[in-house]
């Protein structure tokens, strides 16, 4: 009898809290409802639905009614409108809407967008960075980069950190206008809040330097370009062709010049560059061309230079990569892997196996990358086989069950060069913490341009990769692809000649574009090739 009143008591205490669990949830289901049919929640998601379909003129109308109807606006509702409004009066709303033609969506985005904007700052609606950054956009729109760098000055003062978003209707109306010293104003501002300038910035500046004839800044530009952008896009290479050919660049230089403190200015700078001024005077010599294998220019037959990287830049970026890593990864897995490494390593190169073995985009071939760890162990030092990372879905099924693929990998195990990834894991930050723990060379294809690679930031990374990266083509067999032994960056000669790399090109099977810029007078003495000579060189 006490067993039954005990299980009744139970069940009926049970039957409680589950009715009780039930209530609640029914309870949170009927509040969410509720805030969700809120007018200005209604608006909220309206509004949100014009700006993913890019509609203006009916955001404007939800806009209109509900101020007629009294619904408050937050910060929310007027950036949507904003930012729908900015991009309409600088013509980049997807389409003209309801038979409106490209000039009156542009009118209207302006016109009503300053409207906006004064009512927001009426209804005392706190503004935001996105806030100041539409309005800014409205000014430019106006022709009015004035105002759009008021706007940022305003944010700054306001206590909200100015992105670079924030500064480009300032910078490219300052530019467009031709208004060099006021474009370079908003450059300073930009250094002073720490933003950094991207080659769009840097090109814009580069362009209104050259037109208002300013050297001092175009030198300075182009060594911007150098530290932060390294290759330069098409559109870039034509404005840096600009200033080379133009007559303003040919009286533009030192004619004499202290050799031995240009060369310690070069080795103060750690090679490719001296930062001393223009050298020499004359017409440049500007041809696009090619690098030979050594780095040998094909047109003035100099030879670039390969800059060093700092063994403590490489032991602090190895060190911060694990951080970065677990942030993304389990990290009991990632701490196994780097304990496991300290046991097995060092390695002469780290092979991205999913990426090699997958070189042919059909199927997973273990026979291409054995061949590729086969060559790298002939080339290594020590002889020692490559570390090769593969996820654990690659070393078990598929392929990896034949009988010829699962000795492969046995061996590659029991001689501490394999390692699996765990499930669920992103094996990119295995082999790329491997390989620059080891301070060795990485083989995969990978362009390494993800968000995952974008968290590394652009100063270290691009430098570490271009001298470790080895890349496979595969031709009657696998083959690889050093590292160039010179440095694809911008390079200034210690007799003042620069050679500008592109991005047109892969250096594998299309060579890469570079501008060659030499004077006349400081090309060393030699007989034109055949190959000059039909070049009409």
């Amino acid at each position: 009898m006490q067993t039954m009143t005990h299980l009744t008591t139970l069940a009926t205490s049970q039957s409680t809290s589950i009715s009780k669990t039930s209530s609640e949830r029914l309870y949170k289901k009927a509040m969410k409802k509720a805030r969700m049919e809120l007018p200005e929640n209604i608006l909220k998601h309206k509004l949100d639905m014009c700006s993913r379909h890019r509609k203006l003129i009916e955001a404007l109308q939800l806009y209109d009614e509900a101020r007629r109807n009294g619904v408050q606006l937050s910060y929310h509702h007027y950036n949507v409108l904003l930012y729908l409004c900015s991009f309409a009066a600088v013509g980049s709303l997807a389409e003209s809407e309801d038979g409106e033609d490209d000039v009156n969506v542009k009118n209207l985005g302006m016109t009503r967008g300053i409207e906006i904007y004064q009512q927001m700052n009426i209804d005392k609606v706190a503004p935001n960075e996105a806030t100041f950054t539409n309005a800014a956009r409205l000014a430019a729109a106006m022709e009015d980069p004035e105002m759009a760098f008021d706007l940022v000055k305003q944010m700054k003062s306001s206590g909200i950190p100015p992105r670079l978003r924030s500064y480009g209707p300032a910078l490219f109306g300052f530019c467009e206008k031709g208004e060099a010293s006021k474009a370079f104003d908003v450059d300073a501002h930009m250094i002073e809040c720490g933003v950094v300038a991207e080659e769009s910035e840097l090109a814009a500046l580069l362009e209104v330097a050259i037109e208002r004839k300013i050297g001092e800044k175009v030198y300075e530009m182009l060594h911007r370009l150098r530290s932060s952008v390294r290759q330069v896009s098409e559109s870039t290479a034509k404005v840096v062709e600009k200033w080379f050919r133009s007559d303003y660049a040919t009286d533009v230089g030192k004619e004499t010049w202290d050799a031995a403190k240009i060369k310690e200015g070069i080795v103060n700078g750690g090679g490719g560059w001296h930062g001393q001024g223009w050298l020499g005077n004359g017409r440049w010599r500007v041809t696009r061309t090619n690098m030979d294998m050594k780095g040998v220019c094909q047109s003035c037959d100099e030879k670039l230079v390969c800059i060093d990287i700092d063994p403590a830049e490489t032991a602090h970026f190895a060190g911060s990569l694990p951080k970065l890593a677990c942030q993304k990864e389990s990290k009991v897995n990632f701490l196994k892997f780097e304990e496991w490494l300290r046991q097995h390593g060092p390695f002469d190169a780290v092979i991205d196996g999913a990426n090699v073995g997958m070189q042919n985009q059909h199927y997973f071939s273990f026979f291409d990358l054995n061949s590729t760890v086969n060559q790298l162990r002939q080339l290594s030092p020590s002889k020692k086989l490559p570390l090769v990372i593969l996820h654990r879905s690659r070393v078990h099924g598929g392929p990896a069950e034949d009988p010829k693929n699962r000795r492969l990998l046995q061996r590659w195990k029991e001689s501490g060069a394999l390692y699996a990834t765990p499930a669920g894991s992103n094996d990119d930050w295995y082999w790329l913490y491997a390989a620059v723990s080891c301070n060795c060379l990485l083989v995969t294809n990978d362009e390494m341009r993800d968000h995952l690679f974008q968290l590394l930031g652009t100063s270290f990374f691009p430098r570490w990769k271009e001298k470790h990266q080895v890349r496979t083509s595969f031709s009657r067999g696998v083959r690889l692809h050093m590292p160039p032994p010179y440095s694809i960056i911008i390079q200034e000669s210690e007799n003042g000649s620069w050679h500008v790399p592109t991005v047109t090109g892969d250096d594998i099977g299309n060579p890469r574009q570079w501008l060659c810029a030499t004077r006349a007078r400081n090309m060393s003495a030699r007989s034109p090739s055949l190959e000059q000579i039909w070049r009409g060189q």
